[in-house]
């Protein structure tokens, strides 16, 4: 998790299209597929999505790569079979909050 559940994104986590997106790792410890769900809970927003890679075997380490379609408060659901672990992250852009500075004055 991110210090204090805040996903902070700046530069290439944030798509041409507003969204943001940031690898998320996994551990399973039951067999099995992971799936990801999420929702926005403090607005209306679109589900997030998550890219979820083969090749990781059914149990152990499984990557992910989620993409949340706008800033806010989101509740996150991993599951594996009948395991579920749902965790509420803050996601911000860096840049609204530390704009770039501006260029001295020669």
């Amino acid at each position: 998790m991110w210090p204090n559940n805040v996903l902070i994104a700046s530069g290439s986590y944030i798509q041409p299209d507003g969204s943001v997106w940031m690898k998320w790792p996994w551990w399973r410890s039951v067999k099995g597929r992971l799936t990801v769900t999420g929702r926005r809970l403090d607005a209306d927003a679109p589900p997030l999505t998550a890219d979820i890679p083969s090749g990781y075997g059914d149990r152990g380490f499984q990557p992910s790569g989620l993409t949340f379609p706008t800033e806010g408060c989101w509740r996150v659901t991993g599951a594996v079979g009948d395991a579920r672990l749902t965790f509420v992250t803050l996601v911000l852009k860096a840049e609204r909050y530390w704009p770039k500075a501006e260029p001295s004055a020669p």
